[in-house]
């Protein structure tokens, strides 16, 4: 039971397939093996169910974000499955820490920082982040074991305030021209699709999501420094 991960994880989709094989009395379509891309989709379905329900209430817009994801990411009819096994998921206590260290233990940092940008994806589904749902981030990320300058780098993309270009490539407003490029750099580099290409490449497309807010930052800031 638990096709892509033992522990926490491994329970809670045993569960989710095992209560959907009870209720269709059919055998479900088989699972890909222990790949690192089954790796990501058991986390972000588990961690999906968790976000939609941190302030108390699953809407419409958060689902539909969902499902406009997952079918990019993995087409319509294994969307439709992984929403059958949301659905039972919701119904769980997610256990948060538990779920979140064993991510940090079999998935590498990149792809625990594109996951990490999706969840801040649910939050802001409905134009409105929830302070539950940003201490549930903040949760997941510390148990994941993404840094702060990197919390708060995805933060900025989503919850914008006059100092968030500077935040998204982690520097200070009073950093020079040149600690500004050089930000610039690594963080182009720590984002880069190409670091998330293992995982197939729609994964690969969603990453440059991320990228194209780090460009944007660079730019925004060259502009109001008039930087060549």
């Amino acid at each position: 039971m638990g096709w892509a991960f033992m522990g926490p994880l491994g329970a809670l989709l045993g569960f989710a397939i095992g209560s959907m094989f009870d209720k269709s009395q059919e055998a479900l379509p088989e699972h890909a093996g222990p790949t690192q891309g089954g790796d990501l989709v058991a986390a972000l379905l588990v961690l999906t169910a968790a976000m939609m329900k941190a302030d108390g209430k699953v809407l419409k817009s958060e689902l539909n974000y969902v499902k406009n994801f997952l079918v990019q990411q993995f087409g319509a009819e294994a969307t439709k499955q992984h929403l059958q096994t949301l659905k039972v998921l919701l119904d769980r206590e997610i256990p948060v820490a538990d779920v979140a260290t064993q991510i940090k233990m079999y998935m590498d940092y990149s792809s625990r920082l594109q996951l990490m940008h999706y969840l801040w994806g649910i939050a802001a589904a409905d134009n409105d982040i929830d302070p539950r749902e940003v201490s549930l981030l903040s949760t997941i990320a510390n148990y994941m074991g993404i840094g702060p300058a990197d919390f708060e780098s995805i933060k900025a993309m989503f919850m914008e305030d006059t100092e968030s270009a500077y935040k998204i490539l982690e520097v200070s407003p009073d950093a020079s021209d040149e600690e500004v490029k050089k930000a610039f750099r690594n963080m182009a580099l720590k984002y880069h699709p190409d670091r998330v290409s293992h995982l197939g490449d729609d994964i690969k497309k969603s990453a440059e999501e991320k990228f194209k807010k780090v460009n944007e930052a660079y730019e925004k800031i060259k502009k109001e420094r008039g930087m060549k």
